[in-house]
C-alpha cells in the first residue's frame, strides 16, 4: 500500500474524492495531504443535485499528527451554483462545514475535554486557541442534542444554570436526575429559557413530572409554576443554595452585632467572618478553639450559627416530622425572644419552607455540578464527531 492509499484509508476518503499526493516537509515538521475531488463532488449540499462550478478556493484542515509531524489536509473546494439554492460550497466528508479541523481531530479534542474538563489545558496540549476548543465543544453538544431529538420527560427533573464564558453569559441546563442525563441546554437563565423547555411537551406529558430540583432563582420558579399543575408541591430546593442563604444570614447578624459591640469597645467578633462561614470540623488549631469558645455563647451571631447548624442536618433525617423540628426553632425563637435578629434566615424559611419539606418526600434528589453537565453533554455528542 502506497502513502496515498494509506491516507485515503485513514481519512475515510472515497470516490469522488481521492488523495492526489503526500508531501513530507521535514524542516517545517509537517505532512501535507493533498486531496482532490472529481466532477461527482460538485453537488449541492442542500438537495444533492449535480451543479456547475461557480468558483473554488484552497482550504486546509488540521488532522491527527503523523508520529511527531503535524498533519494538514489540503484541498481545493469548489462552490457550485444551484438553480434552487443559489451559490453553495461543496461539503467534504472529512470535516464539518466551516471547521478547520478534521472530524477525527475534533474527536480527539473531545476525549481530552472529557479527561481534563479544562479548555485551557486542552488548548495548550494540542496547540489550539481557547476559542477553537470552545467551538469544538459547542459543535459537539449541538450534534448530540440534534441527533437525540426531544428527550422523554422523566418524573424527576433538575434545573440549573452554568456560566459558559469568562463573563456573565449563562445557559440553562435541564437534567434527568435519576439517569444523569442532560435533557436540554438553553441559552440564558431567564424565565423564557425554561419556558422553552416546558413548551416542548404536551400537558399530559407534564403531568408525569413529580419533582423539579432547582436553586432559588425566581425566573425558574415562575416558569415551573406556570407550566406544571400543583407546582408548589413539586419544586425542591437543593441543599447547597439553602445553606448558602443561611450562611449569608449568619454573616449579616455578625456584621450587625459587631457594629453594636464595637461602639462599646468590645472586639470579640473582630476578624471572625471566616470562622462563622466554615464548618467547625474543617477548622484546626487556634481557629477551632476560638469558634468553639464563641459558638456556644449568648451572642446573637452564635445563636444564628446554631440554627444554621441544626438546619444543615435536615438531609440526614428519615421522617418529615423529625426533619422539621430544627427548622421550626428559628421561627419559635424569633417569636419568643427579641434578641434573635436572624431575620434573613427566618425570611428564607417563611418564603421557601414548603419546598424544603418536599425534599424529605423526594429522597432521591441529588446535587449536580456544572462539570457533570458538561461531561454529560460531551458524552452524548461523542459518537457524532466520528460518524
Amino acid at each position: 500500500m502506497n502513502d496515498r492509499k494509506l491516507y485515503e484509508q485513514i481519512l475515510g476518503v472515497t470516490d469522488p474524492w481521492h488523495v492526489e499526493r503526500v508531501d513530507l516537509r521535514l524542516e517545517q515538521g509537517e505532512v501535507l495531504i493533498h486531496v482532490k475531488g472529481g466532477v461527482g463532488a460538485e453537488k449541492c449540499p442542500e438537495c444533492g443535485r449535480s451543479c456547475p462550478r461557480y468558483d473554488s478556493s484552497e482550504r486546509r484542515w488540521r488532522h491527527l499528527d503523523t508520529c511527531q509531524y503535524r498533519t494538514i489536509v489540503v484541498a481545493t473546494i469548489p462552490r457550485i451554483k444551484c438553480p434552487e439554492h443559489d451559490v453553495r460550497q461543496v461539503r467534504v466528508p472529512w470535516s464539518e462545514e466551516r471547521s478547520r479541523l478534521t472530524a477525527l481531530f475534533e474527536a480527539l479534542v473531545i476525549d481530552w475535554l472529557l479527561a481534563t474538563e479544562n479548555i485551557s489545558a486542552v488548548s495548550k496540549g494540542l496547540q489550539l486557541t481557547w476559542e477553537e476548543v470552545a467551538g469544538i465543544r459547542s459543535r459537539a453538544v449541538a450534534r448530540g442534542l440534534k441527533r437525540r431529538g426531544r428527550a422523554d420527560l422523566p418524573a424527576s427533573v433538575g434545573v440549573d444554570e452554568t456560566s459558559i464564558t469568562r463573563g456573565h453569559e449563562y445557559i440553562t441546563v435541564v437534567n434527568a436526575l435519576s439517569e444523569s442525563r442532560v435533557l436540554d441546554v438553553i441559552d440564558h437563565r431567564t424565565e423564557q429559557s425554561l419556558d422553552a423547555f416546558w413548551t416542548q411537551y404536551e400537558p399530559s406529558e407534564l403531568m408525569k413530572v413529580e419533582m423539579v430540583a432547582m436553586d432559588m432563582w425566581a425566573p425558574y420558579i415562575a416558569s415551573t409554576k406556570n407550566h406544571l399543575t400543583e407546582a408548589e408541591g413539586k419544586i425542591v430546593f437543593d441543599k447547597f443554595h439553602i445553606l448558602k442563604h443561611l450562611g449569608e444570614a449568619v454573616d449579616k447578624v455578625r456584621r450587625s452585632e459587631h457594629r453594636d459591640l464595637s461602639k462599646a469597645g468590645d472586639q470579640i467578633l473582630a476578624k471572625t467572618r471566616y470562622l462563622w462561614l466554615t464548618h467547625p470540623e474543617r477548622l484546626e488549631g487556634e481557629a477551632r478553639e476560638r469558634i468553639d469558645s464563641l459558638r456556644w455563647g449568648a451572642l446573637r451571631t452564635a445563636r444564628a450559627f446554631r440554627y444554621k447548624e441544626h438546619a444543615s442536618r435536615l438531609w440526614g433525617y428519615i421522617t418529615g416530622l423529625e426533619a422539621m423540628a430544627p427548622w421550626r426553632a428559628p421561627l419559635q425563637a424569633r417569636t419568643d425572644s427579641s434578641r434573635c435578629s436572624n431575620d434573613q434566615a427566618v425570611l428564607v424559611w417563611r418564603n421557601q419552607c414548603r419546598h424544603v419539606r418536599h425534599h424529605q418526600r423526594h429522597v432521591r434528589v441529588r446535587e449536580f455540578t456544572h462539570s457533570a453537565h458538561q461531561e454529560t453533554c460531551l458524552w452524548l455528542s461523542k459518537p457524532a464527531a466520528v460518524s
